[in-house]
């Protein structure tokens, strides 16, 4: 389980990160220049400054909610590839229907999250900007 929430980590940091690699090339040699690329790094990841603080958790919530989606997706696949491949034993199928059951109960439970926390962020949001 460590393993998969450090590639998970790492993932995201690599995904986080590459945008600025490819800016690395353009070093700025002034205070000027060096404000003029960090408002480019803040527009090529989207995280430039005019956004609030309710709007970058609701973006983080999202980001979470939609990783654990996928990986419940990918342990939905993994259920039913072990359900196909039983040829009979009865212990692979056994395996795969607890799995798939346990699956579709995280599954039910991160979209209601999601629901929830879309309500409540786009209310935080309304709330403050009004």
């Amino acid at each position: 389980m460590k393993s998969i929430l450090a590639t998970i980590v790492a993932l995201g940091q690599v995904y986080l990160l590459m945008p600025l690699t490819a800016m690395a090339t353009n070093v700025p040699t002034n205070l000027a220049g060096a404000n003029n690329s960090l408002g480019e790094i803040g527009n090529t990841t989207s995280m430039s400054g005019a956004a609030d603080l309710t709007t970058v958790i609701g973006n983080l919530i999202n980001v979470v909610l939609g990783v654990l989606g996928i990986i419940f997706l990918v342990l939905v696949v993994y259920a039913g590839f072990l359900y196909l491949t039983d040829q009979g034993g009865g212990e692979k199928a056994k395996k795969a229907m607890k799995l798939l059951t346990t699956a579709v109960i995280g599954i039910v439970i991160i979209v209601a999250a999601y629901a929830i926390s879309n309500y409540v962020i786009g209310a935080m949001v309304a709330v403050t900007t009004s």
